[in-house]
C-alpha cells in the first residue's frame, strides 16, 4: 500500500468514500487512485477517508470520478475542517439496526422449524414449505438487500467484496433450501436424528440464508457503533469550533459574524462563558481561561495582555478582545484533528499486507467454493454434502476482521490518547514504542518551567522578608533581565503593589542600583558588592555558596550599602517531573536529562528529579549528535523536548515526543504530541502505545488464525455452514469488541 507523502509540489485532499463494506473495497479504491499520475492513495475501511498526496495539475474532480467509477460514492472533505468527522456514522448504526432487528425476530423460528423438520422430517405438516418461505422472504430479501445491492453494483464493475460473498452464500442456501422442500424427494437416507443436520443430507439451509444475514448484520452494526464511539474523540473536538464570533472593527464597534469570515489580524471579543474562536494573542482584558478540552488541565489559567490564547478554550471569568493569529485549519484545534485523523489513518506494514490479501481474497475463496462442491461430489458422491461444505467455505471465509484488525484499534486508541493530552501521528510511532529503551529529557522548558522563578530567600539579621522583597521588587521593575522579571512577579505577588525607583541604572552582568523610598538600593551578583567594598555576612555568603550549587542563580540586596538579603532564584522543575522519571524507570526506561545549561546546574536539576544520567553544556546544534551517540551505542532512543533547539534530536530519535506548548518546529519534528503541561503524559503516551500494540496484534493473530483454520475445516465438511455464518461474525465481534477495550485504558495513577 502506498502511503502519501506530501511535498512543495504535491497537495493533500481528503475524500470521504460511500459504499465500502470491506477492507478488500477500500483495496480497489486506492489502487484505482494510485494508476492516476502524480496520485499517491491511501484509503480506510474503518473511517470511510482517503487521504490523497497528488499533484496539483490533478483536478479535484477527476479523483472522485475514479472513485466513483469503481463503484463507490465520493464526497470532497473541505479543506478548513469544517464538516463533522463521521457525521452519516449514526444514520448507518440506524439503518442496519432496523434490518437486524426484524432479521433476529424471524430467524428464530426459522431455525427453530428448520433444524428441527430436518432432523425429524415426519413432523413436517402440509404447507410447512410456504410456512419457512414467508418467514424467511423478509430477511433474505429486505433485510440482505444491501448486501445483494452492493453485490450486484460490484459485479457491474468486474469486482467482487464481501458482500458478493454474503450475497452468494444468501442466495446459493435459499435456492438449494427450494430444491430441498419443492424438488423431488431423494433416497432414503440411513442418517437419523443429528447426523441429518450434521452430514448435510437432505437439509434445508433457510436457517443457514437467515443466520448468514443476521450475524452479518449484526457484526456490521456493531462495527458501525464501535467506529461512531471510536470517533468520539474527533466529534467532540470538532465541536469546539465556534459557529460565530464577536467581530471588534478598528471604530470599537461590534458585530456578530460566521467564524468563516474571520481572518488572521482581526479582533474579536470573548465574552464569559464563551468559547475562544481562533488562536490569537490577547489585546486586552482578563479573564480565567479553561484549557480542560484541550489539555485535559483542569485547573484555569489566567491571561492577560500579550498572552497567547488557543481556539476552543473557555473563558470562565472576565472578558477579553482576542487578534487572530490562525484561522480554520491553521490553528493548534485544527491541528489536533489532523493528528487524530491521521493517526486512525495509520496502518502496520502487517495490516497493509491483510489489505492486500483481501483484494484477491474473494475471488479465491468463490473458487475454493467451487472446488470443494466439484471435490465432494466426485469423492463421496453426495451432493447435499458437497453443497453443505461448498456453502460453509463460502459463508465462514469472509475476512472481514482482517480489514478491522488496525483501523478500529487505531480509532479507539487515538481518541482515548486525545482526551489524555496525547497525539499520535501515526502507527510508526506506535511501533517505535515497542523498542525504546532510552528517554531523553530537554531541561529548560520541558523539565523545567522555562522561565526563572524566586525559589529561595533569606534576610540578613534584623530585616523581613517583606523589605526585602520591597526593595528588590521595586529596583527591578525598571530592569528587562529575566531574573529581574522573577522577582518582580515574587514581590507582587507577596506584597499586591511596588513603589516606583528613581535614578535606575545597570550594569550588565553585575547587577542595578536606584532609590526606592529614598534609600539607595542594590541588588546583583556578589562580586558587584565586593567590588564596591560592602561586606556580605558570613551566613548569607555561606549560604549563596551552597545554593550557586544546586544550580541557583543569587541576588545579594542592599540598601544604603547595607546588605539586607539573599536571593534564590531558578527555573524551577515542574512538580510532575520527579513522577515522571519515576513511571519511566519502573517502565524499564533508561533516562538521560540532555541540556545546554552549566553542568552544576543541570546536576542539580538531574539529581531534583531522579533522572539516570545527565549530559550538560551541549550547544543545540550537537543535541542531534548526542542522540546519534546514544543510538550508536545500541540504545533505542525517545527525546521529548519543545524548542527550535530541540527540532534536530526530535527529527533524529527513534520517537519524538513533543510538548504541545512548543514551537511548531518541534511540533512537526516529533511522532507524538503531549498538549498537557504535565511530564507524567510521556510514561502514558508509551503506555498507550504499548496497549494499542498488543491489541493490535491481537486483532491480527486472530484474523489471520480464523481465516487458516476455518477454511480447511469448512472444506473438510467438518462445519455447518449455520455454524460458520455465526463463527464469521463472531470473529468481526471479536476485533471490535477486543479494540475497544482500549477506551478502558487508564494513566498510572502512582504518585498523581
Amino acid at each position: 500500500m502506498t502511503s502519501p507523502v506530501t511535498t512543495e509540489q504535491n497537495r493533500l485532499v481528503e475524500l470521504s468514500v460511500s459504499g465500502m463494506t470491506c477492507a478488500a473495497c477500500a483495496s480497489r479504491v486506492e489502487r484505482k487512485l494510485n494508476r492516476l499520475s502524480g496520485v499517491s492513495a491511501r484509503v480506510n475501511y474503518a473511517t470511510g477517508r482517503a487521504t490523497v498526496s497528488t499533484h496539483p495539475d490533478v483536478a479535484d474532480e477527476m479523483l472522485v470520478e475514479t472513485v466513483v467509477r469503481s463503484g463507490f460514492g465520493a464526497e470532497l472533505l473541505p479543506r478548513d475542517g469544517s464538516r463533522e468527522p463521521d457525521s452519516d456514522d449514526a444514520g448507518r448504526a440506524r439503518m442496519l439496526w432496523r434490518r437486524l432487528l426484524v432479521s433476529v425476530v424471524l430467524f428464530v423460528p426459522i431455525a427453530d422449524l428448520s433444524i428441527t423438520l430436518t432432523v425429524l422430517p415426519d413432523w413436517r405438516f402440509p404447507g410447512w414449505q410456504w410456512v419457512l418461505l414467508a418467514l424467511a422472504l423478509p430477511v433474505i430479501g429486505w433485510a440482505a438487500w444491501p448486501f445483494h445491492r452492493a453485490a450486484v453494483a460490484n459485479a457491474r464493475h468486474g469486482i467482487a467484496t464481501m458482500d458478493t460473498l454474503v450475497s452468494l452464500g444468501v442466495l446459493a442456501a435459499t435456492a438449494w433450501s427450494l430444491y430441498a422442500m419443492f424438488g423431488p424427494p431423494g433416497p432414503p437416507s440411513d442418517a437419523t436424528g443429528l447426523a441429518l443436520l450434521l452430514r448435510g443430507e437432505d437439509a434445508i439451509y433457510l436457517e443457514v440464508a437467515a443466520g448468514l444475514v443476521t450475524f452479518v448484520l449484526a457484526g456490521r452494526y456493531f462495527e458501525a457503533k464501535a467506529q461512531r464511539s471510536a470517533g468520539t474523540a474527533l466529534r467532540e473536538l470538532a465541536a469546539l469550533r465556534a459557529a460565530d464570533v464577536v467581530l471588534v472593527e478598528p471604530d470599537g464597534s461590534q458585530r456578530p459574524v460566521p467564524i468563516g469570515e474571520l481572518r488572521v489580524g482581526q479582533r474579536f471579543l470573548v465574552r464569559p462563558g464563551a468559547s475562544v474562536a481562533t488562536d490569537g494573542r490577547v489585546v486586552s482584558g482578563q479573564a480565567a481561561l479553561d484549557t480542560a478540552a484541550m489539555t485535559g488541565e483542569s485547573v484555569p489559567v489566567d491571561v492577560g495582555p500579550t498572552d497567547a490564547v488557543v481556539g476552543g478554550t473557555t473563558v470562565r471569568h472576565g472578558s477579553l478582545v482576542v487578534e487572530a493569529t490562525g484561522v480554520g485549519r491553521d490553528t493548534q484545534l485544527g491541528a489536533m484533528i489532523r493528528l487524530v485523523e491521521q493517526a486512525q489513518s495509520g496502518e502496520a506494514s502487517v495490516q497493509r499486507l491483510a489489505d492486500r490479501i483481501c483484494g484477491w481474497f474473494v475471488p479465491a475463496v468463490v473458487a475454493l467454493s467451487m472446488l470443494t462442491f466439484a471435490g465432494w461430489t466426485l469423492l463421496d458422491g453426495s451432493v447435499e454434502r458437497a453443497f453443505a461444505a461448498a456453502l460453509a467455505v463460502l459463508v465462514i471465509a469472509c475476512p472481514c476482521a482482517l480489514g478491522l484488525a488496525t483501523p478500529t484499534a487505531l480509532m479507539v486508541a487515538s481518541g482515548r490518547g486525545a482526551r489524555l493530552g496525547i497525539f499520535v501521528k501515526g502507527y510508526q510511532a506506535l511501533e517505535a514504542t515497542r523498542s525504546i529503551d532510552t528517554v531523553v529529557l530537554d531541561k529548560t522548558g520541558t523539565v523545567t518551567s522555562g522561565r526563572m522563578s524566586l525559589a529561595e530567600l533569606t534576610c540578613a539579621d534584623g530585616f523581613t522578608r517583606d523589605e526585602v522583597l520591597r526593595a528588590a521588587g521595586s529596583l527591578e521593575q525598571d530592569s528587562e533581565h529575566p531574573v529581574a522579571a522573577a522577582i518582580v512577579a515574587a514581590a507582587l505577588a507577596d506584597l499586591g503593589s511596588l513603589p516606583r525607583s528613581t535614578g535606575f541604572t545597570s550594569e550588565p552582568g553585575f547587577g542595578a542600583a536606584g532609590v526606592v523610598d529614598g534609600h539607595r538600593v542594590r541588588a546583583g551578583r556578589a562580586r558587584l558588592f565586593t567590588d564596591l567594598g560592602i561586606a556580605v555576612p558570613a551566613r548569607l555568603d555561606a549560604l549563596r555558596g551552597e545554593w550557586e550549587g544546586r544550580g541557583r542563580t543569587t541576588v545579594v540586596v542592599a540598601v544604603d550599602d547595607v546588605v539586607v538579603g539573599l536571593l534564590g532564584l531558578a527555573d524551577l522543575v515542574k512538580p510532575s517531573a520527579r513522577a515522571a522519571v519515576g513511571q519511566l524507570h519502573r517502565l524499564g526506561l533508561a533516562t538521560v536529562l540532555l541540556t545546554g545549561d552549566n553542568t552544576a546546574t543541570a546536576t542539580a536539576v538531574g539529581r531534583e528529579i531522579g533522572v539516570g544520567s545527565v549530559v550538560a553544556e551541549v550547544l543545540p546544534a550537537d543535541k542531534a549528535e548526542q542522540v546519534r551517540r546514544l543510538q550508536a551505542g545500541g540504545a533505542c532512543v525517545a527525546v521529548v523536548g519543545d524548542g527550535v533547539n530541540d527540532a534536530a534530536a526530535l527529527a533524529v530519535a527513534d520517537l519524538g515526543m513533543a510538548v504541545g506548548a512548543g514551537t511548531d518546529v518541534a511540533i512537526d519534528a516529533a511522532d507524538l504530541i503531549l498538549v498537557r503541561d504535565d511530564l507524567r503524559v510521556v510514561p502514558d503516551a508509551i503506555r498507550l502505545s504499548r496497549a494499542t500494540l498488543r491489541t493490535i496484534r491481537g486483532n491480527l493473530f486472530w484474523a489471520f488464525g480464523y481465516n487458516v483454520a476455518a477454511i480447511p475445516l469448512a472444506a473438510l465438511g467438518l462445519l455447518n455452514p449455520l455454524v460458520a455464518g455465526a463463527a464469521m461474525a463472531v470473529s468481526s465481534l471479536f476485533v471490535v469488541s477486543n479494540s475497544l477495550r482500549l477506551r478502558r485504558f487508564s494513566p498510572d495513577l502512582e504518585d498523581r
